[in-house]
């Protein structure tokens, strides 16, 4: 038996208290009730959808598809209220327990506690911050969940090198903006932003690695798609009233579980960093490979990138 993201019990109790406290859940019950059939409500229980108009219409559906928003509150009361602790003892096959380290439903002490009182049960934690993710990539559980039923296999190599172009954006003055906004209308502003974003990324056929909170980092064949994709963000927050710099970059990165690594995507974010607002700043690199695409760049002399050895010649996009 393989379990992940579960438990016992999950209520504390008088005799458990490594549970959520009852005050606490009955207040997340009212939460989901309020906001099932808009397309909220699953957000808590997956982690990391992406923000789009299109895709809250979706969620929001089928959410409404599914059940009532009083019938969604009492499914989970229920959930919620299960105690199977007593019969753990009795199991009597290998149990695999897995967890997230930041699982924003359950938390990982209960999982630890299932796991000591099945008489043979394995434990794995590994890092992330979700109950479930919605980038299929990220869930680490899977590799464990074939290694415990098929035994020994080949396992993939854990890092795969591949060129690729980077892009990085980052809203200028991000940090005073939200103060001077408030906390409910800056989200309305990223919001605003990371729909931007994800469309022109999906136009220009690139793929949205993450969100960086106040910018995003994305991955592109080729390096003009990075640069027009650049632009056109640029453009569409410029509509919007949200100013950003960008930074692009060529070269080999490292594909590890949906996120990208490596010396290329630190260069990529150390010339984003460099450029001015409302510009997109690109390598040597980039420039060589971009000839004869059309893309009109002008010197922006050598610099240093922090944490990079040597000195780098930049271009900004005219």
């Amino acid at each position: 038996m393989a379990l992940y993201g579960t438990f016992a019990r999950l209520l504390a109790a008088p005799d458990d208290d490594i549970g959520v406290a009852p005050s606490l859940a009955a207040s997340f019950y009212g939460a989901v009730r309020d906001r099932w059939g808009s397309g909220r409500a699953l957000r808590f229980f997956i982690q990391q959808i992406p923000h789009s108009d299109e895709l809250a219409r979706t969620i929001a559906r089928y959410e409404r598809s599914a059940c009532t928003p009083q019938m969604a509150a009492d499914i989970l009361r229920l959930n919620t209220e299960i105690d199977i602790r007593s019969l753990l003892p009795t199991v009597q096959v290998p149990t695999l327990v897995l967890h997230s380290s930041g699982d924003r439903l359950i938390p990982v002490a209960i999982a630890q506690y299932m796991a000591a009182h099945l008489p043979d049960a394995r434990f794995v934690e590994e890092a992330g911050d979700f109950h479930v993710c919605w980038d299929p990539t990220k869930l680490w559980f899977l590799d464990h969940v074939e290694d415990f039923f098929l035994g020994d296999r080949p396992r993939r190599p854990p890092t795969q090198r591949v060129l690729a172009t980077v892009l990085f954006t980052d809203i200028v003055g991000s940090t005073e903006q939200a103060a001077a906004m408030g906390d409910r209308i800056w989200r309305q502003v990223l919001d605003r932003h990371d729909s931007a974003c994800a469309r022109a990324v999906g136009r220009f056929g690139g793929r949205l690695v993450k969100s960086t909170g106040d910018g995003l980092l994305a991955t592109f064949d080729s390096p003009s798609s990075g640069v027009e994709c650049a632009r056109s963000i640029r453009s569409l927050l410029s509509d919007v009233g949200i100013r950003v710099r960008a930074g692009v970059h060529t070269g080999e990165v490292e594909l590890r579980r949906g996120d990208v690594g490596g010396i290329a995507v630190h260069i990529g974010a150390r010339i984003a960093a460099l450029a001015h607002p409302d510009e997109i700043w690109v390598s040597r690199t980039v420039k060589d490979l971009t000839t004869g695409s059309g893309l009109l760049l002008a010197g922006r002399g050598r610099h240093a990138l922090k944490g990079v050895p040597d000195q780098w010649e930049l271009f900004s996009l005219s």
